[in-house]
């Protein structure tokens, strides 16, 4: 099926992945070249693994997850491998966030330095716990196919608008990180004095900052949304079909490609009423 607007959907993807990617290898010179590299000793070099994982995990792959719906070469896929896809890179995000989270954690504990008390480790400690929520919620609700159609109805916009609150609030989360880790280290010569490494970081947050405006965008124009599989529609009959069954009305794919899914229960519940009354008739 043809995407409307593919050339400008094909640019806006390419520039995500191009700033995505240039967002990670920035981060891994930042930490290599300025901040001494990476380790796992308690020290400074264990610290910096925090802005690496959170950069590649909670933001670039969770960035890729919330559009991976949006390829229009993944519409021949199945929704199911689809789902399987976007949370396995969700849970791959979270697991690199809570690795980061121990990074810091054990750096400060080492340091005697003092946890939860910035803005930043107030909103990025919440970002990580509601995300987590998210995707748990997503995993039973929309992977696990015991939820009925009614609920997953109310929760799906619930779903994809806290999605990308969430998605906004780790970018500007990010971006207060940067500048509070700058403040501190940048002392000789100061960071008001532009030296290189502020200057360097800073490109940084505006690359991070680029990458999900781009995101979101893409994520939220209508016409690249996936579209509905006809063929995969459930209906639930006077009988009380299961979900994941069909009823016993056949659905015809090549007419109904433009219908919802409330035109097509209801095209089903006038026709078993049509049949309901003949039957009725027939015995009169």
């Amino acid at each position: 099926m043809a995407m409307e607007g593919y050339r400008g959907f094909l640019v806006l993807l390419v520039s995500a992945l191009l700033v995505g990617f240039l967002s990670v290898i920035f981060t891994l010179i930042w930490v290599l070249h300025y901040r001494e590299g990476l380790g796992w000793d308690g020290g400074a070099l264990e610290f910096n693994w925090h802005p690496v994982l959170l950069v590649t995990g909670f933001i670039f792959i969770q960035g890729i997850a919330i559009i991976v719906y949006r390829l229009p070469w993944t519409w021949k896929c199945s929704k199911l491998l689809m789902k399987s896809i976007h949370a396995g890179l969700n849970t791959i995000a979270a697991i690199l966030a809570i690795i980061a989270l121990v990074a810091v954690f054990d750096y400060h504990n080492v340091r005697n330095i003092p946890n939860m008390y910035s803005l930043h480790s107030w909103v990025g400690l919440t970002a990580v716990i509601l995300y987590f929520l998210q995707l748990v919620l997503g995993f039973l609700i929309f992977l696990l196919p015991w939820a009925p159609l009614s609920l997953r109805a109310v929760v799906m916009p619930i779903h994809v608008y806290s999605g990308l609150l969430l998605f906004a609030t780790v970018i500007a989360t990010s971006l207060m990180g940067l500048t509070e880790k700058l403040f501190f280290v940048l002392t000789n010569p100061a960071y008001s004095t532009f030296p290189p490494e502020g200057v360097f970081t800073n490109t940084l947050g505006l690359l991070i900052l680029l990458f999900g405006a781009l995101i979101l965008w893409i994520a939220t124009r209508p016409q690249w949304k996936r579209p509905k599989e006809p063929s995969s529609t459930l209906l639930q009959t006077n009988g009380g079909a299961a979900e994941g069954t069909e009823g016993s009305v056949a659905v015809n794919p090549g007419n109904n490609l433009d219908k919802s899914d409330s035109e097509l229960n209801s095209e089903a519940r006038k026709r078993n009423f049509a049949l309901d009354e003949a039957g009725q008739r027939s015995t009169m």
